[in-house]
């Protein structure tokens, strides 16, 4: 598979090491000021990018027919406008607002451990998750 991957950081290269280490080929490593060179290659594009390239980098990608998938938070307030651009291209889009299996498993860990304890009415649970622990 030929992969874009829009956001070179932390998360960019780590999906990079593993698509190489599986097969894929990348056609394009974009970070925040780089061109979209290479995109009309590629089969899908993931975005790790920063909340102020996530809607042009999901927008062009939709415009081109490139697939996407998308980790990028703090852009949501124009998560609507993406899903409806996606519908009027008939294109694909997946947005996912955490990729971490400890994080999900914590989420499904979570949504069980609630519908035990909302019959408790005696007790105030809380939880709090923290993954981002490496500056």
């Amino acid at each position: 598979m030929k992969i874009a991957l829009l956001g070179y950081g932390k998360m960019g290269k780590v999906i990079e090491r593993i698509a190489l280490e599986r097969g894929h080929e990348i056609v394009l490593r974009k970070d925040r000021d780089d061109s979209y060179e290479g995109l009309e290659q590629a089969n899908v594009a993931i975005d790790f990018s920063v909340p102020s390239s996530a809607v042009a980098n999901i927008s062009t990608c939709l415009e081109n027919g490139i697939p996407i998938v998308s980790g990028t938070t703090g852009w949501l307030e124009e998560y609507n406008k993406m899903v409806d651009l996606c519908a009027s291209k008939k294109g694909s889009f997946i947005y996912g607002s955490n990729f971490s299996l400890g994080v999900n498993i914590f989420f499904e860990l979570n949504d069980y451990l609630a519908k035990m304890m909302n019959q408790l009415k005696q007790y105030k649970v809380s939880m709090e998750e923290i993954h981002h622990t490496q500056n």
